[in-house]
């Protein structure tokens, strides 16, 4: 009958599957007026076809809870609580359960480009944020400067640890060393120490190679790895070519410095092995050839210490001093002043030269001849005019010899008169200064007087 009724009235009917009708948002059937239901009618059947969920006994649940005998909804005439039926899709923002507060989220403190909660600017002690105009770096508390140090590029890095290297050439302090190395914010750069050690060491002498050696064996499991280390050689295998222009026998040196580097445990002993089959460079296999020689010959790693030879500064005073002697006997066969100074610059003992100005007079003296004499004198003024021999190392070898002139008058009587006429050669070529002039020991003439006297000495 009131089907009939409503469409007498003209009014629109919307069915549903079983006869219900439901609201997105409360869950109510919903009723259309006459006045808007031609424009509204097919939206509202859309929203009004739901489908109830079929349970097992064959009746019909809304919202997962069996429903009222004949009815889709609760006896309470609302949705019951429970987990809806209704589809949403991932992005909809529509609350997932029809109860909320209907209130904002965070109560309007969240999400970006918002003021916060009211009230909340009461509370803020101050501005964090070193963008914000406000901030004020004062009222943050107490603050603490750290000193930053930035990493040493290339060219920095060589400006800095060369002058290190060198000073310690004349020291020996790899303590010194390492604290001035740990004052540089090297980086990922520290196998460069090695390289630039190698390199410095390259346009030197044995002596200081050996003093490269000991700093490199030093500064391991220190400053340097075992990593730094294989990686600095590996560098100096590649520009071995470069290094050769400065030094011809740079890939023999280079071969000393990897076999005594393994012999210090520094490298390790696979380093050499690694390269086998993979280089092609003939200095590359020489130098790596040498390595291995060294480490593979009879007791190799024993004599591996001595490789640079012992050091100037190492040896005895004797041995220099015989050294030094056989020079001078070599010089008085030959008479070459260039190399009677190579074999002195070999000897590498610059502040022992004193001993060779000691003995070239000492020999001058006992040898007596003006041959001799003026063989010595050449040769020492050769000596101090190409710097060989300084100023200060003359003078100290000369007043030693004035020391010990009585010692040597007992063997040679004339040693007063020889070393007069030695002293006055060399002051006119401008070897012996005024001063070492005005010092030189004369002995002072004594002389019998008549029989008068008693035969008693007379001072003069």
């Amino acid at each position: 009958m009131e089907a009939e009724s409503a469409a007498t009235n003209h009014e629109p009917v919307v069915e549903t599957v079983d006869g219900e009708m439901d609201d997105v948002e409360h869950g109510l059937f919903a009723a259309t007026s006459a006045e808007n239901a031609p424009v509204k009618e097919d939206r509202m059947y859309k929203k009004a076809k739901r489908t109830l969920k079929v349970t097992t006994d064959g009746g019909a649940a809304w919202n997962g809870l069996p429903a009222a005998s004949g009815s889709p909804v609760s006896p309470a005439g609302h949705s019951p609580r429970g987990k809806s039926t209704v589809p949403f899709s991932k992005n909809s923002r529509k609350s997932r359960n029809f109860t909320g507060r209907g209130q904002p989220k965070k109560g309007g403190a969240g999400g970006k480009g918002v003021w916060g909660k009211p009230g909340e600017e009461l509370d803020d002690a101050g501005v964090c944020d070193v963008r914000d105009p406000n901030y004020d770096s004062d009222s943050q508390g107490a603050y603490k400067l750290e000193k930053v140090v930035p990493v040493l590029t290339d060219d920095q890095l060589d400006c800095a640890v060369k002058p290190i290297i060198q000073e310690y050439l004349e020291h020996g302090n790899t303590g010194e060393v390492e604290d001035l190395l740990s004052q540089l914010n090297i980086g990922s750069n520290r196998h460069k120490i090695a390289k630039l050690a190698v390199v410095v060491a390259m346009d030197r002498h044995n002596p200081q190679r050996e003093m490269i050696s000991r700093l490199i064996s030093d500064l391991y499991s220190g400053v340097l790895s075992q990593q730094d280390i294989a990686r600095g050689f590996d560098e100096l295998l590649q520009c071995l070519d470069d290094l050769r222009l400065d030094t011809p026998d740079a890939h023999n040196l280079l071969g000393q410095f990897i076999a005594r580097c393994v012999a210090d445990d520094c490298l390790p002993p696979k380093f050499i092995t690694n390269y086998k089959g993979k280089v092609e460079s003939d200095y590359v296999k020489s130098a790596l050839e040498k390595a291995e020689v060294l480490l593979t010959m009879n007791h190799g790693i024993a004599h591996l210490d001595n490789i640079w030879g012992v050091g100037g500064g190492n040896r005895p005073v004797k041995y220099l001093t015989n050294k030094i002697v056989d020079l001078l006997k070599e010089y008085v066969s030959s008479g070459d002043n260039k190399e009677a100074m190579k074999c002195l610059q070999e000897l590498d003992v610059p502040h022992f030269h004193h001993e060779l100005v000691y003995q070239a007079i000492d020999m001058a003296i006992e040898d007596s001849s003006e041959r001799i004499i003026d063989m010595m004198v050449a040769l020492l003024d050769f000596l101090t005019k190409t710097n060989v021999i300084t100023i200060d190392q003359f003078e100290k070898g000369a007043r030693r010899l004035y020391h010990d002139i009585n010692d040597i008058n007992l063997d040679v009587p004339a040693a007063y008169t020889l070393l007069d006429t030695i002293a006055g050669k060399l002051h006119a070529k401008g070897v012996l200064g005024e001063n070492l002039m005005k010092d030189l020991p004369s002995r002072g003439r004594k002389r019998f007087v008549s029989e008068g006297d008693g035969g008693k000495l007379k001072q003069s």
